[in-house]
């Protein structure tokens, strides 16, 4: 199983971008798909994550900006993150299970 994240990069606080995450070996909608992220000096922390059944979950920190979405014809998930804040500046990982991808880098400016 591989996980490949993309979509970084920087942008101006109250931004917005969308990370993919594609998926290869496994099918996304039959496994819980997540999003996780590490600022520097910190531990990786939960983001969001959807579960078979389509239920999405969110830290605090992030809802009401943040969607956790799947696309099963392309075999990938998304996290959409509108409103940025600087708070929000870390590398962003796309997990399911064991595996994780190898995370792409999210930059807030003020």
């Amino acid at each position: 199983v591989q996980l490949q994240a993309s979509g970084g990069g920087l942008v101006q606080a109250g931004g917005s971008l969308r990370l993919s995450c594609a998926v290869f070996g496994r099918t996304v909608r039959n496994y819980v798909m997540g999003w996780f992220r590490q600022a520097p000096g910190k531990e990786r922390e939960f983001v969001a994550a959807i579960n078979l059944s389509g239920n999405t979950f969110y830290a605090d920190s992030v809802k009401g900006r943040f969607t956790i979405s799947r696309d099963s014809r392309k075999n990938q998930a998304y996290l959409q993150m509108n409103n940025l804040k600087i708070e929000d500046t870390a590398v962003y990982y796309c997990n399911t299970e064991e595996f994780w991808g190898q995370g792409t880098l999210v930059t807030v400016s003020s």
